[in-house]
């Protein structure tokens, strides 16, 4: 007689839910991962700081850690663990020499993030060489990216936006729902798929690279039309980070104003604090806020697209005119933003500002940790040459005319609600 046991998996989403608030909630009961230093400005800071005996313990514990989550999460989405234990300490060591970079003086003065340096890495070695398949199966950029924005979410602390002003919250509101809706019909007009569109007029309008990602999770798009996504939002951030504080102050724009039209603007948050940070101390808060604002958001967004796609590309419809159930709608619904919404309302509202201000740095530091990852993971895997070949040209037009209409939205909305 033989008997045979059923596997039991959850969904990629339920997992990262899992994971994510795992790590929160160990990191409130004090289990608190050590926070790595990657500062230097010469050869001997670099040797005595950053690879110090110290610092490189820290970066070896950071490096179980990832591993740990990674594992579980490939136990609980019945994946082989194997690729894990032997591709990701590559990957994990190439984000290292990214975080390594951002941290010379020199890097930083240009205000450049560790992500673009992850991402550039990857391309650099994707596009060199072969990848061989065990390295290709420890590529997994989704899980990587959505621990990164359930942990986001600790960030994301309504009592803070609410205090520094509404005005953030307007305008966040009516830029996002404009440049939504005109990016999203200028990929019609430009004849691009649906998904595509959708995926780039939310990474416009949002707030970038988690904004793609959680629409990608609403509508279970491409991979492959995410990554290019992702690379235009990074791409595209790093001139504006460096050329829009000068532009508005050769137009005399206050601070003020200054301030939130970078936050509405730039697409990564790392970005928008680089560029506040070049204006002023009072254009670092308000541009905060705002790109805080549209971070909240994300959520919204996320369960609007998941509720419009399912309608429109319901795939258990006979005809135009059947409407899915609810249950279709929630089998659609992105559950990573669930944790996403769920630790911001945690941080928000149910622990104490002195829980929330011991556990937060050693949160962002792993936040950032998974997002660098992910990038990496994205330059690994993507053909540089699938950026910008014929079939990306409608693309990149509709995401560049998008931009540039989201520029001059948000500087009108910006002048006459902080000027």
């Amino acid at each position: 007689m033989s008997t045979s046991t059923k596997k039991i998996t959850l969904t990629e989403d339920w997992t990262v839910v899992i994971l994510g608030f795992s790590i929160v909630l160990l990191a409130i009961s004090g289990f608190l991962l050590p926070i790595p230093s990657f500062g230097w400005s010469n050869s001997t800071e670099l040797f005595t700081k950053v690879l110090s005996i110290d610092n490189l313990q820290k970066i070896i514990i950071q490096l179980v850690a990832v591993m740990v989550v990674s594992v579980i999460g490939a136990t609980l989405l019945g994946n082989h663990i194997k690729p894990f234990l032997t591709g990701l300490p590559i990957v994990y060591m190439l984000t290292i020499l990214a975080l390594i970079i951002t941290g010379n003086k020199t890097i930083k003065s240009l205000n450049l993030e560790a992500v673009i340096f992850s991402l550039a890495i990857g391309l650099l070695i994707g596009n060199s060489i072969k990848l061989p398949a065990w390295l290709k199966s420890a590529l997994s950029t989704e899980l990587f990216v959505k621990i990164g924005l359930v942990l986001l979410g600790t960030s994301v602390i309504f009592s803070d936006i609410l205090k520094s002003g509404s005005l953030g919250l307007i305008q966040a509101l009516v830029v996002v729902i404009s440049v939504w809706y005109f990016a999203f019909w200028i990929s019609k007009k430009l004849g691009i798929d649906e998904e595509m569109g959708i995926m780039l007029s939310s990474a416009v309008s949002i707030c970038g690279v988690s904004a793609a990602i959680a629409t990608s999770g609403a509508i279970k798009g491409d991979s492959k039309k995410l990554s290019y996504v992702i690379s235009l939002v990074l791409i595209t951030a790093i001139p504006m980070m460096i050329f829009m504080p000068y532009i508005a102050k050769v137009m005399g724009l206050s601070q003020e104003v200054t301030g939130a039209w970078l936050g509405g603007t730039i697409d990564t948050t790392g970005a928008v604090v680089a560029s506040g940070s070049l204006v002023g101390e009072v254009a670092l808060k308000i541009s905060t806020i705002v790109k805080f604002s549209q971070n909240v958001l994300l959520g919204v967004a996320a369960f609007a697209i998941s509720i419009y796609w399912t309608y429109t590309n319901n795939p258990l419809a006979k005809d135009k005119d059947t409407k899915p159930s609810m249950l279709v709608i929630w089998e659609r619904f992105p559950k990573f933003v669930l944790g996403f919404v769920g630790a911001s309302l945690l941080f928000s509202f149910v622990l104490s500002a002195d829980t929330v201000s011991n556990v937060k740095d050693s949160l962002k530091n792993f936040q950032g940790l998974w997002f660098a990852l992910a990038f990496t993971s994205i330059g690994l895997e993507t053909n540089f040459a699938d950026l910008f070949n014929k079939d990306s040209k409608k693309p990149l037009y509709a995401f560049l005319i998008a931009q540039t209409f989201n520029i001059f939205i948000t500087l009108v909305i910006a002048y006459f609600l902080f000027k």
